[in-house]
């Protein structure tokens, strides 16, 4: 659930939205349909975006891209719910990305993980130590992959005045508990997101353990859908939720873990199937092929119908 507020970043009560990153025939960021989709975004009722984060391909976009995406972003939600701008992999390229999307009008920061290389926990510390002498802008550290955190470490961050929230790509949930009573501990206010892939399928164990914010990749391409299940949750309408869960969410995370990468994948073709052109992803990720997109449209039919 959102209405959450730390660190002076402030989300309205609705789903959190990660947009795509649209590509052009010609392999460049196409602006126009990024403004559509973030302000389609909006619209429809979301409490925040954060963009060019993972479900935007960070991965795959050069500093300056990243940078443009930003401002995008900013300008298409003209005010009215915070932007978040994604940084991470190689610590010189993030501190770029910080420092612009900065200028660009961000008001926050996701700190994604600092791609291939292994670092041992101070490394990490010393990363988002980094990233915050970059910046004033609050940050949201992002405990996944590479950059699994310790206990130990989340205390360490928590002296560290710019970190305004964890997010939980883990799945750890007796970890992520010791993660929120060490900021109850320290009297820091803190936010905490489910971050996992697909959230809406795991934020009843979060929810447990005082995680009321999660990710919504689904958002993007199916506002309808995410926003009836969000309802639901905000509600306690456990009916509904474990109905929608049913006869949605969980054929898609089937066909999400058949393929590297397809919860981003997905997310694209199912805004192409909704009349977007968003285009390709880019390598090393992979479009479904037509099979994948044709239980994908049934997928989203039977959604549709169970609301």
């Amino acid at each position: 659930m959102s209405g959450q507020t730390a660190g002076g970043l402030a989300f309205g009560d609705g789903v959190l939205f990660f947009p795509v990153t649209p590509f052009d025939r010609s392999d460049r960021i196409d602006h126009a349909l990024l403004a559509e989709h973030v302000a389609s975004g909006v619209e429809a009722g979301a409490a925040g975006v954060f963009a060019a984060c993972g479900t935007g391909e960070y991965h795959a976009l050069s500093a300056t891209e990243a940078e443009a995406a930003v401002g995008t972003a900013v300008t298409a939600t003209a005010g009215r719910v915070p932007v978040l701008a994604g940084v991470g992999g190689p610590l010189a390229h993030a501190r770029d990305v910080a420092r612009a999307a900065a200028a660009r009008g961000a008001q926050g920061l996701l700190v994604m993980p600092p791609y291939l290389v292994q670092a041992p926990q101070e490394g990490l510390i010393r990363y988002v130590q980094a990233l915050a002498d970059e910046t004033e802008l609050p940050l949201i550290v992002y405990h996944r992959g590479n950059a699994a955190l310790t206990e130990a470490t989340v205390e360490r961050l928590l002296d560290l005045p710019l970190v305004a929230g964890i997010k939980d790509g883990v799945g750890d949930i007796a970890l992520a508990q010791r993660f929120v009573l060490a900021a109850e501990r320290s009297g820091r206010e803190l936010l905490f997101f489910n971050g996992l892939l697909t959230a809406e399928l795991s934020q009843a164990a979060y929810r447990s353990i005082g995680v009321p914010l999660y990710s919504s990749a689904v958002f993007a391409m199916a506002p309808d859908i995410a926003t009836a299940w969000f309802d639901a949750y905000r509600g306690g309408d456990d009916e509904r939720q474990r109905h929608l869960l049913e006869h949605f969410f969980v054929p898609l995370v089937r066909l999400r873990d058949e393929t590297p990468g397809f919860a981003v994948s997905l997310i694209k073709a199912g805004l192409r199937l909704a009349g977007l052109p968003v285009g390709p992803v880019r390598a090393p990720l992979v479009d479904p092929n037509a099979e994948h997109t044709e239980r994908l449209r049934a997928i989203l039919a039977s959604g549709r119908d169970a609301l």
